[in-house]
């Protein structure tokens, strides 16, 4: 499409959207078809049709300054936010070159006292990756193992589990759990553009980031190798370079000697992989050994290897020395447990006993990790009311119950909420020292229907009560089809699958139902990567009230364009201005409320 005068001074809130969603997602579409068909030349053409189309330009540079969580993170320059009228002059410099600044370097916190690197580009370069990233994908999405879940569309940390559970629920297996060694920070730059195998404009903006340097301070450091995490296409540039692990290892067992055609001995194992973590399995212990010095040599050809601390050979059932069986993975426990002929699980063919039953459980570390986490807020609210301590509590509940309800969790669920009373009981003991326990007891928790011992707030007969972790209820996740991607133009099944999602709030999944997984104001399907806002429908300032039938799930760019259209525009994310830099990145839970009382899903 030309780029004519009226489209860059159209006003931003006049533009339909949803012509140009549909005329991308038609774009993304043929390339996912041609990449799956093999037809590089087809690929090339609407790749650059693509990236030279005022309709992609336009879409991503709101993602990157409408949509995104981080989206007034400030890179070198300085830049947070933009008006709508420097949006649009943005979308008219948007052009692949090979001149790129440097990106400012922040440092995260991580379990264990480490520390993570991010790299903050510039607002431009976020757009233009953003605007790289509507091309490549759909290519590699077509080209991508069946077992990669890691920063895929479609696809999440509970698909990896769930995979797992599919393989080892009829057989135990050796099990190599490993972990690449800084992933992220060293992966060889020539490698991964050999493997884009892209056209020469694309590569050479490509290597252009990739040797962009950071800025720590007011020092430049080079990157000689490595995606700095926090940039907008890096999580896809290391999947691409991870790309080949599955397919190096299934070539290595076709050509073992024995009776199984090569095809059955490929199915015989399994690397299952999220990101930089990764499992193999097979019930041979050998074949596990020789698939790990495989993968060791293959990582090397990228710059990689793996991590000796976070590898380990284990098993699914039989005890090693000193060693319990099953393993941890993405903050899950795997394992399987010897039991009687009534409790063990069965084979799906003739239905024999297998004297053994596989049990999926939250892990012991993230346990831990999470009650400290509970307890240290509890403490931090001695002072404050107890409203404001259910309120910091309650997100954090909910987002980790939900986390772990697709697995057996419901004894864990009982026994953290045993241990959380009595760190209540302590904080409200510590708030009166000379009351009795009975006083405390009365001021502090109430009864709701059948229920004793709530702690609640109470104020005018309305209670706001702590979420119990027991509550939650606990529910299989189906794992995604390993031959769809959300580019093959199924929405009906994507939208579906979101809502059954275990991390999607239940009112979320309630209006997504309802909704039939469109957005009313576009009229477009909701996709997973989509930033979702809750929104009353008679806003709540002209009298509306906060119940389902007042209450619609929109995208956050047609929440903000119809927060203005009603005139409750207060709290809206389209902030026109420029702001100071911050001091740091903070990174936001799954669900936050905004001063406007409304619901942002990330």
């Amino acid at each position: 499409m030309s780029n004519t005068s009226l489209k860059t001074t159209v006003e931003w809130n006049q533009v339909n959207w949803r012509k140009l969603e549909r005329r991308i997602y038609k774009l993304q579409k043929r390339i996912y078809r041609a990449s799956s068909r093999g037809d590089v030349k087809v690929v090339r053409r609407l790749q650059k049709t693509l990236m030279k189309s005022w309709s992609a330009k336009m879409l991503a540079v709101r993602k990157v300054t409408q949509d995104n969580q981080g989206k007034k993170t400030a890179g070198v320059d300085g830049i947070k936010s933009l008006t709508p009228k420097q949006r649009l002059n943005l979308v008219k410099n948007l052009k692949l070159g090979s001149k790129v600044k440097p990106m400012r370097r922040v440092w995260i916190p991580k379990p264990k006292v480490e520390k993570r690197p991010l790299g903050i580009p510039t607002i431009y370069d976020r757009a233009l990756q953003a605007l790289v990233k509507l091309g490549l994908e759909p290519e590699w999405e077509a080209r991508f193992e069946p077992n990669s879940y890691g920063f895929r569309p479609g696809r999440s940390c509970h698909d990896a589990i769930q995979a797992i559970f599919i393989v080892i629920k009829q057989k135990p297996k050796f099990v190599l759990d490993a972990d690449i060694a800084q992933c992220f920070d060293g992966i060889d730059h020539e490698q991964l553009l050999d493997k884009l195998n892209t056209y020469p404009k694309l590569r050479r903006q490509i290597r252009a980031w990739l040797k962009s340097g950071v800025m720590d301070g007011k020092q430049l450091f080079p990157t000689s190798k490595g995606t700095p995490q926090g940039g907008v296409i890096s999580p896809l540039l290391a999947n691409i370079a991870l790309h080949g692990m599955e397919y190096q290892i299934k070539e290595f067992v076709k050509t073992l000697p024995g009776k199984l055609s090569p095809r059955d001995k490929a199915k015989a194992i399994s690397l299952i992989r999220y990101a930089d973590d990764f499992v193999i399995l097979h019930e041979d212990i050998t074949i596990v050994q020789r698939c790990q010095e495989i993968i060791s040599e293959w990582l090397k050809g990228m710059g990689l290897e793996l991590k000796p601390s976070k590898t380990r050979m284990t098993h699914t059932l039989n005890l090693y020395e000193n060693q319990e069986p099953g393993f941890d993975f993405l903050g899950f426990n795997i394992r399987q447990y010897k039991v009687g002929k009534y409790h063990s699980g069965k084979t799906t063919k003739g239905g024999r006993l297998l004297g053994y039953k596989t049990l999926i459980k939250p892990s012991r570390q993230s346990i831990k990790e999470y009650y400290q986490n509970i307890s240290e807020i509890i403490d931090k609210h001695q002072s404050a009311p107890q409203k404001a301590l259910i309120d910091n509590l309650n997100p954090i509940i909910r987002g980790w119950c939900n986390y772990f309800s697709g697995v057996v969790s419901k004894d864990i669920y009982a026994k953290l909420d045993h241990l959380i009373f009595y760190k209540l009981l302590s904080w409200g003991k510590h708030r009166h020292q000379n009351k009795t326990d009975k006083w405390v007891a009365d001021r502090y928790w109430h009864s709701e229907g059948n229920r004793n011992w709530v702690f609640a707030s109470r104020k005018e007969d309305k209670l706001t009560r702590l979420l119990l972790h027991a509550d939650t209820p606990i529910k299989s996740h189906v794992k995604v089809k390993e031959n769809l991607s959300p580019y093959d133009g199924n929405w009906k099944y994507w939208s579906q699958r979101m809502g059954k999602h275990p991390e999607v709030p239940k009112r979320v999944a309630i209006l997504l139902k309802k909704q039939k997984g469109k957005c009313p104001e576009c009229g477009l399907y909701i996709k997973e990567e989509d930033v979702l806002e809750i929104d009353h429908i008679l806003p709540l300032s002209k009298g509306g009230k906060d119940e389902y039938k007042n209450l619609q799930l929109l995208h956050r760019h047609c929440h903000d364009k119809k927060t203005v259209r009603d005139g409750s525009s207060q709290g809206t994310h389209d902030k026109s201005q420029i702001i100071e830099e911050p001091d740091e990145v903070k990174v936001s839970s799954p669900v936050l409320k905004t001063s406007s009382n409304r619901e942002v899903i990330a």
